[in-house]
């Protein structure tokens, strides 16, 4: 039989309040929302946060910028002015009710509000307070913009990629971001684990330069006890420390990967004598060069989809390189449901998106609601945190709380 919590997932019952904006935190709150836990995105009356005015070529969908709704699914808007004496208290009393507080406010930004790590302590000992930055609370970095890129230029990642030659060469997936969000969930986690054994909170930090130096483990642990620095080769090789063939090539019709393989196999694939003969274990590494100039063209008289069932059948490791289109009618993707639709925000037709990642047994992950509104459900969620009316009709008259005139009918 389904129960309840079944319905609403593993975190059903806990109150999230995410006052964050671009990528790392509201990814952070939306997988805490995805998971079952009530999620109150914090946000200025005037405008809300910078993604819901800013966006990829400025595309919108159900009426908001694509790059908001990606992120701030399965939540509740809250939009009040913290720099207003009242709002703050309202937002005070709201904060008692609270599991969770994320902030990924500039360093003594939340302090200078009255809603630092200390201040919501004071009001409840109970709340686990996350706070994402780009480079922690100290250190001469502190106060430098946390951006994706320019955290991945201090990370010593883009030399990782590519030829000898080249420029340094970014990641396309805002990794620093991602990663950093699902950090700071794992530590929330954690946090929220240990309140259930002591009863206290406790304050969880999170930085982008941190996440990213911890997802080159291998790399670094490699280096710091052994001093070998991985250099990039002439030829393009995917990653500066990993052997040929590990690349990139270009096929009849699109361009195929090539991975950690043995040379002999490569060798039998390609009905290639030289390649067969390198069976050194060292030899990938040793003729990197060699090999990858030796075969760049040697995929062009194929299409992609032929030489991937031919590295199959000789135990190549190899794949396609999708693009975008490509990547809504892989088979995969469409056997396993991958490609979802989240409610609209309006009455518009429902937002395709990407079904979370996380799958549970018992409690499943669900997208429950889509992105909200501004101010959508501001007087909702303090009326429900104890605020009186009289307080909350105040706010609204002076500006400082925004809220829907559907809100207001209800």
């Amino acid at each position: 039989m389904t129960t309840d919590l079944h319905r609403e997932g593993a975190l059903a019952g806990l109150r999230v309040l995410d006052a964050t904006q671009m990528l790392a935190g509201p990814l952070a709150g939306t997988r805490l929302g995805d998971l079952g836990a009530d999620v109150i995105k914090v946000e200025s009356p005037n405008g809300g946060e910078f993604n819901r005015t800013h966006g990829f070529g400025d595309q919108t969908v159900d009426g908001q910028m694509t790059t908001f709704v990606a992120v701030n699914r399965n939540k509740r808007s809250l939009a009040i002015d913290l720099k207003d004496p009242e709002a703050l208290t309202a937002f005070r009393t709201l904060i008692r009710s609270a599991d969770v507080f994320i902030q990924n406010f500039r360093r003594g930004t939340a302090t200078r509000l009255g809603i630092g790590y200390e201040q919501l302590r004071e009001l409840n000992p109970r709340l686990i307070y996350c706070s994402i930055s780009g480079y922690g609370a100290s250190g001469p970095y502190a106060d430098r913009p946390g951006q994706d890129l320019i955290v991945q230029g201090y990370s010593g990642s883009m030399f990782s990629v590519g030829r000898a030659d080249d420029d340094p060469a970014p990641g396309a997936l805002w990794a620093a971001d991602v990663m950093t969000g699902y950090q700071a969930v794992i530590g929330i986690l954690a946090a929220l684990q240990s309140r259930e054994r002591t009863g206290d909170g406790q304050h969880v930090e999170v930085d982008m330069y941190s996440v990213v130096l911890d997802a080159q483990l291998q790399e670094l642990v490699t280096y710091l006890n052994t001093g070998f620095n991985p250099q990039r080769s002439a030829e393009p090789s995917a990653h500066a420390a990993i052997p040929a063939p590990y690349g990139v090539y270009r096929t009849a019709d699109g361009w195929l990967t090539l991975a950690m393989s043995p040379l002999p196999a490569l060798g039998a694939m390609l009905d290639d004598p030289w390649l067969a003969s390198l069976s050194a274990y060292n030899d990938g590494h040793d003729r990197r060069d060699e090999v990858f100039a030796h075969i760049r063209d040697r995929f062009v008289g194929g299409t992609t989809a032929e030489w991937v069932r031919l590295a199959d059948e000789h135990g190549v490791w190899a794949g396609p390189v999708y693009d975008y289109p490509d990547l809504v009618n892989d088979p995969h993707l469409l056997a396993t449901g991958t490609f979802v639709e989240q409610p609209s925000a309006g009455r518009g037709a429902p937002v395709r998106t990407v079904r979370p990642p996380i799958r549970l047994s018992g409690t499943p992950t669900a997208i429950r609601k889509g992105a909200p509104a501004l101010g959508a459900d501001s007087v909702a969620i303090l009326r429900d945190a104890g605020v009186d009316s009289s307080s909350i009709d105040r706010l609204i008259d002076s500006g400082a709380l925004l809220s829907t005139r559907t809100e207001l009918a209800r």
